[in-house]
């Protein structure tokens, strides 16, 4: 005996929801860690620019100390060690600059110069009770020029030590300090000055200089710099000092290794240094075990030194930029789901037996009002044929009225006016009060003939048999001639030949058009455009009258415009409008031209019609 069909479907329905929850809580839990890990990355990459911008704005702050000595020594050559401490002392460095270990001078002198150079040096030693150099400041065969320290600020051993260095004795030295002469520039050389107690990258102090010139010389050219040359400026930073203050931001674990990416010069002893200027983590001595590279967050950046170019690499486990919450906000996101896609599932299977009641039911609405709606299209459709049969009929019986009332009333007419004007003519001079009469009667017969040429007009003009351009030109004029409205006809030289039906519904459309611009239009002049493209005739009525209203167009009892698109659909045409306040109305209507077209002989009169006489 098997089990019942919805037993059966339950577990697979359960199943199928069970898995479902959990995929979604996963993929929850996948796209919120990998949200919490964009956000680390992005925070950790803002404050690695931030500590970037930090260290390239002290070391524009170095240069900009580095420009304000050399400006004391170009505005005052002759400035002594006194001044230079002054200079100094108002520089504030330790609070100001903290990463400036040494200030000096040094000044540029020839081999005569150089025993009065020492003999000042080893003076100014003394005075500050720091020992003598072992060895005098002597000419060097082969140079012709020395450039010594004369002036080191603070005035403590470690700086003072440097008192009385030849720079150019260390050629790597002398030729940065030619180019920095002969180019005005700022000399980095890259070289490492160990002048703190203590061995190790942290102790590193890293020197620029800047060529000082005389005073009102010009130095435009590398000669005229030579010629100008007194001396150059330094200063010497610590590394360390200036890398510190720019972590402030980040949080303790963070690591930030500087390299310098130029080549590094060989030290005294002839070892070239590590290009690691900076490891913060052998600064602090921390001790980091190594972690997977998954689990690190990585930002390098470039820092120019002047003319050397340093690389930045920080370094953070991403687990220090996460907070607690953090940590258990994907889990939290993954049960939410999952427990939200249980619900909803289980909403949905709810639903889902009154939904597929539904859709059947939905489905046989749909069918009766397919069928109801193909029912109403074949009722357009015969209303469609029957409206332009109507107006077939409507147009025929208003040629046969027309035609009749011009055969017969016309003729009687004429023939009662032919007869009351020789009874005028022979009672003229004899019988006065009778020829009054005659006359009388055929002024009125005149005006009747007009009423009835009017009539004839109204139900077909006879001008229509003479083809559309000479309608259109009749039509023109006469509005003209009732409104006062200026009209103007523009056509092309071709003759149009259209079947009877066609020349007639553009009539129509043209009549109907021109009487809306005299009853709403207010305008004082009308353009008509008759041309033929190809296989379709194009007709535009243009007023510049005061436009249509809003919601006009589809005015209860309204049927002027309705009547003519109906009249293009009929004839397979196509029709548009538009109006504005300020630019009047404007109709198109374009159908095409049938190859079939009426003989000529069609549109000359027939012999037994009647053409009424012209009445003054």
């Amino acid at each position: 005996m098997s089990a019942p069909a919805h037993l059966v479907k339950f577990p697979a329905t359960l199943l199928i929801g069970s898995l479902l929850s959990v995929s979604v809580g996963a993929a929850l839990y996948v796209a919120t860690a990998n949200a919490i890990e964009s956000d680390a990355q992005a925070r950790f990459r803002g404050m690695a620019r931030a500590a970037q911008y930090a260290i390239d704005a002290r070391i524009k702050s170095y240069t900009n100390v580095l420009r304000g000595m050399a400006g004391l020594f170009h505005a005052n050559p002759a400035a002594s060690a006194d001044d230079f401490r002054h200079y100094v002392e108002q520089l504030d460095t330790p609070r100001n600059f903290p990463g400036i270990e040494a200030m000096n001078y040094a000044r540029a002198v020839g081999p005569a110069e150089l025993a009065a150079v020492d003999a000042d040096v080893r003076r100014r030693l003394r005075q500050y009770g720091m020992p003598e150099p072992a060895k005098k400041l002597e000419p060097v065969p082969g140079r012709d020029s020395y450039t010594v320290i004369v002036y080191m600020e603070p005035a403590i051993p470690e700086s003072l030590d440097k008192l009385g260095l030849d720079l150019e004795a260390n050629s790597y030295i002398r030729r940065t300090a030619a180019k920095s002469r002969d180019e005005n520039s700022i000399a980095a050389s890259g070289l490492r000055v160990n002048v703190l107690p203590g061995p190790g990258p942290s102790q590193n102090i890293l020197a620029m200089r800047l060529p000082v010139y005389r005073s009102g010389v010009p130095i435009g050219t590398v000669g005229r710099r030579r010629a100008a040359y007194v001396g150059s400026v330094g200063i010497g930073f610590g590394v360390a000092k200036m890398v510190s203050g720019a972590l402030e931001g980040f949080p303790a674990a963070v690591r930030l290794v500087l390299t310098d990416l130029d080549a590094v010069p060989p030290g005294p002893g002839g070892d070239r240094p590590s290009a690691v200027l900076y490891d913060s983590h052998k600064a602090s001595g921390i001790r980091v075990p190594e972690r997977a590279e998954d689990d690190v967050l990585r930002a390098d950046l470039p820092i120019a030194y002047n003319q050397r170019q340093w690389r930045a690499d920080f370094s953070i486990d991403r687990k220090a930029l996460y907070t607690r919450f953090d940590f258990f906000y994907p889990w939290l996101t993954a049960l939410a789901g999952s427990l939200s896609t249980a619900l909803l599932y289980a909403l949905f299977q709810t639903l889902a037996s009154s939904r597929r009641s539904a859709l059947r039911m939905a489905e046989d609405m749909t069918r009766e009002l397919r069928a109801s709606q193909a029912k109403l299209q074949a009722t357009n459709e015969k209303l469609r044929q029957l409206a332009a049969h109507t107006e077939q009929i409507k147009e025929g019986e208003r040629k046969r009225i027309a035609r009749e009332i011009h055969d017969e009333l016309a003729q009687n007419l004429l023939a009662l006016k032919i007869e009351a004007e020789i009874l005028a003519n022979r009672t003229r001079g004899r019988h006065g009060r009778l020829h009054e009469r005659a006359s009388a009667t055929v002024r009125q017969i005149d005006v009747t003939i007009r009423s009835v040429r009017q009539i004839i007009n109204d139900l077909r003009p006879n001008v229509l048999d003479l083809g559309l351009n000479a309608a259109v030109d009749w039509q023109v004029a006469d509005f003209a001639r009732r409104t006062g409205i200026e009209c103007e006809l523009v056509e092309d030289e071709t003759e149009h030949h259209l079947d009877d039906q066609c020349a007639t519904a553009l009539f129509r459309i043209l009549q109907e058009s021109l009487n809306n611009v005299a009853r709403h239009a207010r305008a004082s002049r009308v353009r008509i455009d008759l041309h033929q493209h190809g296989d379709a005739l194009t007709m535009t009525i243009r007023d510049n009258g005061v436009g249509m209203q809003p919601g006009s167009r589809n005015r209860n009892g309204s049927f002027g415009l309705v009547g003519i698109e109906e009249r293009i659909n009929i004839l397979g045409g196509s029709f548009s409008i538009s109006s504005g306040p300020d630019t009047g109305t404007t109709i198109v209507v374009t159908i095409p031209v049938g190859a079939h077209l009426d003989g000529m002989s069609d549109l000359l009169p027939r012999d037994d019609e009647l053409v009424l006489p012209a009445v003054a």
